[in-house]
């Protein structure tokens, strides 16, 4: 199906959301941080159909990563994910840049429902 960037540097939550889109058939990579994860974007070119990312992380966090990413890659999905209303709030003023913000806690099946409304919103 889809090549999707996991970036969360709870590893747990990164494993459990990795694992719970593979069940989609997904091909997921993973990163612990921002600065990791635009090192992986840069190595692979930026082929990757999304980028899903935490917003607070330790580094780089995931606004900083997602401008830095769509600078680098002007094609790239990216979906935020958070629990904080604040970080929601300084997404906001990314909406032309990211598909969508996802508010934790959330299920499995919500996540691979969101993640598949946005890929085929960005296909078509």
């Amino acid at each position: 199906m889809s090549r999707i960037l996991v970036v969360d540097d709870e590893e747990t939550l990164r494993v459990l959301v990795a694992r719970g889109l593979a069940m989609d058939g997904h091909d997921c990579m993973m990163a612990g941080d921002g600065a990791e994860a635009l090192e992986v974007l840069m190595a692979e070119k930026g082929r990757f159909d999304l980028l899903l990312t935490d917003i607070r992380m330790p580094l780089m966090d995931g606004i900083a990563l997602a401008l830095a990413a769509k600078r680098e890659f002007p094609d790239l999905t990216i979906m935020l994910m958070t629990g904080y209303a604040e970080q929601r709030e300084r997404a906001k003023s990314l909406e032309t840049i990211v598909a969508e913000v996802m508010a934790k806690p959330f299920t499995i099946a919500e996540l691979r429902e969101t993640v598949m409304r946005v890929i085929e919103r960005s296909i078509g």
